[in-house]
């Protein structure tokens, strides 16, 4: 592949990167793929899977006692008066079976914690593993909003729990949340084309990539992590938002690709600026990486009226075929505060918009607004989440709610890690260490392995003399192995994301060892050159780093 082809390249998303390098990784039908680009883990939660799967049979016979005077295979709505009784003797049949128990123990916690009745929950439940309702509230069930709340509670507040009611919203995703999210913000005119927004950089591509539409056309301006600094906002970058230009605040945190969460410096350094000089400052944060950290604190919990939090359950319970994530609100927002405050004209216009949806609709919050708008208002009455992926959700959230020794946190976290410190003994070198990093992703940098294999004057050379997708693409068609490039994420040097989620460790030193073969070979041709006097002067497009940063 030629210069001008590997720049034309360049302009695509990593994601679409990532199928042209797969086919030419599984080109060679007698060597095994490794793609690392994926980011669905290899691991998953059985135990609330198997509570999903013994609920769904439990469901299926309340359905057949009902309607018996119909043919075969046809059943009924179940019914809520006795069904704690019948459940009770369903899972007496099946003592010992993965799952029940598990479905026992949420029963009884749903009981003592959340002030749930047996009767209330099991029919919710039923009903929504049977699909045989509309969503009812659309926005999210009733018992599995506060069910999802509370896991909610415990993972985005570390030392700083979440205060004040909470209202969410299910939805099919982190994907179909931030764009629900980014178009209520614009039907809502609180954000028009042309208007600033903030992002922090490195960040998931498609969240670069989503303000640049027709639909949006915003202003990007970068809020960039310093990899010197492990990944952390500097204060001077932090700084751009006191600029009152800038209409909101997007960030992924832990970050996707640097796995790295905001140390507590950056988290009070956003609160100040929030408290002190933005009061207006919306800030939407992913935390899908949440809970692979410890004692995680999200901006929702520091800055609470400001922010809007988007998760997913797809990375911690290896779920990304489900579809389940959640957009969670304050109930005392600035974003219902500012579209209070909107001149008259707009405020009449966005009533007339809503109007079908309620008698007064200056009323509406801005999370119901975001239902409506995510079915054009019209078709509200046919909003929300599917009640079996609502049910899954809710165990999901109770298996980690239940889980007070967090066997299975620890667990993925060993086996993430694991596969870290595999990747670095295959590339030869130590891994790094950061307390703030939560491993899911590794971002390796050429220029820094580069410089501390090789030297300086080779990272030079390197960078003048070869595109970094060239690195990539001899990777794929050499040693079957795919990463994306981190330049797509907003990286600022040459480097590449490994996703150490779904392969297992032999697999990941099998990938160092494969590029420290390829970095041998450039390494190679460099002594040739320089021995031949044959520099490069064509410049790739890649800024280097003074020696010193590439070694600190």
């Amino acid at each position: 592949m030629d210069l001008a082809d590997l720049d034309r390249m360049s302009k695509l998303s990593p994601f679409e990167l990532k199928d042209k390098l797969i086919k030419l990784a599984s080109s060679h039908s007698e060597r095994l793929m490794l793609n690392a680009g994926r980011a669905s883990a290899n691991f998953l939660a059985t135990v609330p899977r198997h509570g999903f799967f013994h609920l769904g049979l439990f469901a299926m016979g309340e359905a057949e006692r009902t309607l018996v005077d119909m043919p075969e295979g046809v059943g009924g709505l179940p019914t809520r008066e006795g069904i704690a009784t019948r459940f009770q003797s369903f899972v007496q049949e099946r003592g010992g079976l993965p799952g029940v128990a598990f479905l026992v123990a949420a029963m009884s916690y749903c009981r003592e914690h959340l002030g749930f009745s047996d009767e209330g929950l099991l029919h919710e439940l039923v009903e929504g593993v049977n699909g045989c309702n509309y969503p009812s509230p659309v926005r999210m069930l009733s018992h599995t909003e506060k069910i999802v709340e509370y896991y909610l509670r415990k993972e985005m507040g570390g030392a700083r729990p979440l205060a004040g009611k909470i209202d969410l919203f299910a939805v099919e995703g982190a994907t179909a949340g931030i764009t629900y999210i980014f178009n209520s913000l614009r039907e809502n005119r609180l954000i028009s084309p042309g208007d600033t927004v903030a992002i922090g950089v490195p960040i998931f591509a498609p969240y670069l990539e989503l303000p640049q539409l027709n639909d949006y056309r915003f202003v990007e301006l970068a809020i960039e992590a310093d990899p010197d600094a492990g990944w952390q906002y500097p204060d001077r970058e932090l700084d751009k938002l006191l600029d009152h230009r800038v209409k909101g605040l997007l960030l992924v945190n832990p970050n996707n690709p640097t796995s790295v969460k905001i140390n507590g410096a950056g988290l009070n350094r956003i609160a100040e600026i929030v408290t002190c000089h933005r009061k207006d400052l919306v800030i939407l944060t992913d935390d899908v990486y949440a809970p692979f950290a410890n004692n995680f604190v999200s901006l929702f919990a520091v800055c609470p009226q400001n922010t809007i939090l988007l998760y997913s359950f797809s990375k911690y319970f290896g779920a990304t075929g489900w579809r389940l994530g959640v957009i969670a609100l304050h109930e005392n927002n600035i974003v219902d505060s500012k579209i209070s405050a909107l001149p008259e004209t707009d405020g009449a216009a966005l009533c007339e918009r809503y109007r079908s949806l309620m008698l007064d609709p200056q009323q509406l919050k801005f999370i119901d607004r975001l239902v409506a708008d995510s079915r054009s208002v019209a078709l509200n009455h046919t909003a929300g989440l599917s009640t079996p992926q609502q049910v899954q959700m809710a165990l999901f959230a109770l298996f980690s709610l239940m889980d007070e020794s967090e066997q299975y946190k620890h667990a993925t976290q060993r086996t993430i890690c694991r596969r870290y410190q595999a990747l670095y003994r295959g590339l030869g070198f130590e891994a790094p260490a950061n307390p703030n990093a939560v491993d899911y992703y590794a971002v390796l940098d050429l220029e820094v392995l580069g410089t501390r294999r090789y030297g300086r004057d080779f990272v030079d050379w390197l960078l003048r003399r070869k595109n970094p997708l060239e690195i990539l693409f001899r990777l794929a068609d050499e040693g079957g192995v795919v990463l994306l490039p981190g330049k797509g994420f907003g990286a600022p040097h040459p480097s590449a994301r490994v996703s150490l989620a779904n392969l297992n460790e032999q697999d990941y030193a099998r990938i160092g060892r494969i590029i420290r073969t390829l970095m041998q070979e450039y390494a190679e041709e460099y002594h040739r050159d320089k021995t031949n006097g044959s520099w490069p002067r064509r410049i790739c497009g890649c800024s280097a780093r003074p020696a010193d940063a590439a070694l600190s």
